[in-house]
């Protein structure tokens, strides 16, 4: 895998910047604004939504009477782009990490409980010590795992990883997590470039982080902050419904305000979910299948002292986050719930929950989301589908997860995305 891109200061480009247009205000849009401000170009951020974040936000809920988070992410130490864009918008702080990776599981069938500790170094000792590893594992199970190294990209994750103990304890929910998508369909090579950034590299590059306080305080409101202090235009609630293209390159953007002028030497940032991209330029190849996250969240105190996260083992989540007076949970690969009443989930997710953390009592307030089209599938298949920043347009590139970044649909290609967009058009054979 090639290093990745920070928000590093950026250098004095070779030619005077001007005017972006960027479309789209989730992790890509604003990685991609925020890199381009501090270049030195003039900054128009729009998005179709009121709120800034795309999936990656926070929002008063009224149901609960609380700020929740729009979905669950676990942040690694090893995710250079991420905290590279946090230290550039001042939001490094912002994140809750320990010093030594530890990672809390629950066997929900069995009952078992234990704390998966990789040691720092890239010399991984720690498989050899029973209380640091997964139970149930031996040292030749972790040998196998050479088989992920660089895979044939039509292989799948089971295909490639053998079942046992290490694969059900471990690996197939580290999977399920990172591509979102089931491990008989997802791509073994997308999570080899996930592991070979975090486990790979050692301890020092797998401790979990998680927001002190919420997806927007750590990630988007420090960073439409930033960019209005940079002189930033920031039009949330317009939506970009054409684009007017001739002569190979885009001359307006049309909303339903009005049209937006692109003048000569004026770039656009395309950061919009594929299927908006697609509508927008018809014939782009896109991922076209989907996979739904959900994400239930109960209004409830976790115990003093309770772990900040959980991973469960067999049962209907994978994930429980405890945040200030809310009790969260994650599903992946989460198509095969996204019909079942909200209702019904939510009560056969709380035991799983109350479980992992100790807690008592009845079911409390609730409230379940569920995001139908959360992430491209990250299939082999649909791997080929992803185009890179550049399109056939002079003045227009691409940025968002679902783009070619080399991993899959997470904050860290999506973040890395945005870099990626910068660089094309800072290139000297820029659109």
């Amino acid at each position: 895998m090639p290093r990745t891109p920070v928000h590093a200061p950026v250098h004095a480009p070779t030619h005077a910047p001007t005017h972006a247009h960027v479309i789209g205000a989730g992790l890509a849009g604003l990685s991609a604004a925020l890199v381009l401000a501090g270049a030195g170009w003039r900054v128009s951020l729009l998005d179709a939504s009121p709120a800034a974040g795309g999936r990656c936000r926070s929002y008063f809920d009224r149901t609960l009477g609380c700020r929740i988070d729009n979905g669950n992410h676990l942040l690694l130490s090893g995710n250079r782009a991420t905290f590279g864009y946090l230290d550039a918008i001042g939001a490094r702080d912002t994140i809750a990490m320990p010093e030594e990776p530890a990672f809390p599981f629950l066997d929900l069938a069995s009952g078992a409980r234990w704390v998966l500790r990789p040691n720092r170094g890239r010399l991984p000792w720690w498989i050899l010590a029973r209380r640091r590893r997964v139970p149930g594992t031996r040292l030749s199970d972790y040998l196998r795992l050479h088989g992920l190294r660089r895979p044939d990209p039509e292989a799948t994750v089971a295909q490639v990883l053998a079942a046992g103990a290490l694969f059900d304890r471990l690996l197939g929910p580290l999977a399920v997590a990172a591509l979102n998508t089931p491990s008989d369909a997802g791509s073994a090579a997308l999570l080899w470039a996930v592991v070979a950034e975090t486990l790979v590299l050692g301890g020092a590059a797998c401790c979990p982080g998680v927001p002190r306080e919420g997806l927007s305080e750590s990630f988007v409101d420090p960073a439409l902050a930033r960019l209005r202090a940079a002189g930033a235009e920031i039009q949330l609630g317009r939506r970009v419904a054409a684009l007017g293209i001739a002569d190979g390159r885009v001359r307006r953007l049309e909303t339903p305000d009005g049209s937006v002028p692109v003048a000569e030497g004026e770039v656009v940032v395309l950061a919009v979910p594929a299927p908006v991209a697609a509508d927008l330029l018809p014939g782009l190849l896109v991922p076209d299948e989907f996979q739904a996250i959900v994400n239930l969240h109960y209004r409830t105190e976790a115990p003093r002292g309770a772990d900040r996260f959980v991973g469960l083992i067999g049962g209907s989540a994978e994930w429980v986050f405890v945040k200030r007076g809310v009790v969260s949970v994650t599903v992946s690969a989460a198509n095969r719930l996204a019909d079942e009443p909200a209702e019904s989930l939510a009560a056969r997710v709380w035991p799983e929950a109350r479980h992992a953390l100790g807690l008592s009592g009845p079911l409390p307030a609730w409230r379940v989301v569920k995001e139908r089209r959360a992430t491209f599938a990250a299939t082999p298949a649909q791997e080929r589908r992803r185009p890179g920043p550049r399109t056939g347009l002079r003045n227009l590139v691409l940025a968002g997860d679902w783009t070619a970044t080399g991993l899959p649909a997470t904050i860290e290609g999506a973040i890395r995305s945005g870099r990626a967009a910068f660089d094309c058009v800072q290139s000297s054979d820029r659109p």
